[in-house]
C-alpha cells in the first residue's frame, strides 16, 4: 500500500490548505494538492494527499470516504502510479 491517496468530488472552492486540514487528525500530511484548471484558475474537483506512513494514509481513507467537505461528499482512495512513456 502507498502513502499517496487520491482524492475526488471535491467542491470548486477546496483549496491545499482546506484538503491539507480535513486529512490532518487522522495523521501528518507531508503534502496536499488540490488540482488547478490554469484557464479557469480554478479546481478540477480533485486532489492528492500524502501521509507520513502507510498506516495514517489507511486510517484517513477509511474515516474520510464519503464524508462531507465544503458541502461535498468525497471520494478517497490509493493514488495510481503514474504511468511514465518513453
Amino acid at each position: 500500500m502507498g502513502k499517496k491517496l487520491f482524492v475526488g468530488n471535491l467542491s470548486w472552492n477546496v483549496r491545499d490548505e482546506e484538503l491539507k486540514e480535513a486529512f490532518a487528525p487522522h495523521g501528518t500530511v507531508e503534502e496536499a494538492v488540490v488540482i488547478v484548471d490554469r484557464m479557469k484558475n480554478r479546481s478540477k474537483g480533485f486532489g492528492f494527499v500524502t501521509m507520513s506512513t502507510e498506516e495514517e494514509a489507511q486510517k484517513a481513507m477509511d474515516a474520510l470516504n464519503g464524508q462531507e467537505v465544503d458541502g461535498r461528499a468525497i471520494n478517497v482512495s490509493l493514488a495510481r502510479e503514474e504511468k511514465k512513456e518513453f
